[in-house]
């Protein structure tokens, strides 16, 4: 069985109403072939839940925390400090963080100030992020190229656009800056051929796969709620528009993913090195 790592869970959401847990969803995962999973915070909440995971199953589980747009409306001092947890082992990337104007556009200014904030601490501690990106590209194009000018660490872990539904223009955009694309299982919803159109042409040494539980469950799994044992199916379906076989896209979007997260990166903002953990 190919490994296949979903860059992208929202772990919290699939167990709130207690008919699952993350034990349970990461057997079935396993299954699938999901032998990696980045559990993603965004706001408190889900950031304590994505460090508590990755801490109880680091075999397993790597954690992403942030504040992400729908923490506008919030003063960031009255929010709990990130950069503790930023430096544990465990923790490899900053997100999820972004724009959109499509579900808020009452909070852009405000959206726009907490993305450049989490954007400059993700520059201090040398961790890609997972950019979320909607109804928001001509906003969030001036922020990427600031952070890709001012990024002092490994030019092409810099980050990811999350759940891409953006552009063919965006796109080829966010990769001339470093970052890499990541397709949920939007990809094969039948209305969605702008979003095929896209990954037809992200070179693909910059393609991930997500899952972006609960949410977005792919096709013919469509009414269910997500969950990361699910990604084969967009694996399959990304392998259709690149002409090759899913043991081939498998692989290669693994390789990217682990290039990207596997190893966290050591800040000189941290007392010590991190531990390595589990592969």
């Amino acid at each position: 069985m190919i490994e296949l790592v979903d860059t992208h869970a929202h772990l919290d959401g699939l167990t709130a109403d207690g008919s699952t847990t993350v034990l349970d969803s990461l057997q079935r995962a396993a299954d699938a072939g999901v032998l990696m999973v980045i559990a993603v915070g965004g706001h408190p909440e889900g950031n304590r839940f994505a460090l508590d995971m990755a801490a109880s199953h680091p075999s397993r589980l790597r954690a992403a925390i942030g504040y992400d747009r729908y923490t506008a409306h919030l003063e960031e001092a009255s929010l709990p400090p990130l950069s503790p947890q930023l430096c544990l082992p465990t923790v490899v990337a900053l997100g999820e963080i972004g724009l959109d104007f499509y579900h808020s556009p009452e909070t852009a200014v405000r959206q726009i100030e907490r993305f450049e904030s989490m954007l400059a601490l993700a520059r201090r501690f040398q961790l890609p992020v997972l950019v979320h990106c909607r109804e928001s590209e001509p906003a969030m194009r001036p922020l990427l190229e600031r952070h890709a000018a001012e990024w002092p660490g490994v030019p092409d872990r810099i980050g990811v656009i999350h759940c891409y539904t953006g552009t063919i223009a965006f796109a080829e955009f966010a990769v001339s800056l470093g970052f890499s694309i990541s397709y949920s299982g939007i990809l094969t919803f039948p209305k969605a051929e702008n979003v095929r159109a896209s990954a037809r042409i992200v070179p693909l040494d910059r393609l991930l796969v997500e899952t972006d539980t609960p949410y977005l469950a792919p096709v013919p799994l469509r009414g269910k709620r997500n969950e990361p044992a699910f990604l084969p199916a967009i694996v399959r379906e990304l392998a259709r528009l690149r002409n090759l076989s899913y043991e081939e896209m498998a692989y290669q979007t693994s390789a990217n993913a682990r290039r990207i997260f596997a190893v966290p990166a050591v800040s000189p903002l941290c007392p010590t090195a991190a531990a390595p953990v589990p592969p």
